[in-house]
């Protein structure tokens, strides 16, 4: 038997981006970096609180993106789901978006350790400690 939890699925593929701009609902704006984008949405995460619930109206801007328009549809731990409204100038935007101005992101899956000098091995001493003894 299968459930039918009424969930609907993306409908584009979406793509990783780090775009920052600024999120407005009514008289609020909120600072945002746009994660990953497709054509009919985003996934954004806010550097303050959102005053808006699901099903808000809300108009993103982003220097590389321009101004789009969409509806929350949900909101988690400061990150925030937009679909975009449907329209040829939505689609335009991303699109010339991803033509001129994306670049891959990938992510970071682990922080490299530096590896020190051993203490046997003579270093050349750095400018500002040797200003700083004469």
């Amino acid at each position: 038997m299968t459930r039918n939890l009424k969930i609907t699925a993306r409908k584009a593929d979406r793509q990783n981006c780090r775009v920052f701009g600024n999120m407005k609902y009514l008289n609020s704006e909120v600072a945002v970096r746009i994660l990953n984008l497709s054509a009919t949405g985003a996934a954004l995460e806010t550097k303050g609180p959102v005053h808006a619930a699901s099903g808000s109206k809300v108009r993103i801007e982003a220097e590389n993106l321009g101004m789009l328009e969409g509806i929350i549809r949900w909101k988690h731990n400061g990150r925030v789901g937009i679909q975009f409204d449907i329209n040829s100038n939505a689609r335009a935007q991303v699109s010339s978006y991803f033509r001129f101005f994306h670049k891959e992101i990938r992510p970071v899956l682990a922080v490299r350790h530096l590896v020190r000098p051993t203490a046997s091995v003579e270093r050349t001493p750095h400018l500002a400690t040797s200003t700083l003894k004469s």
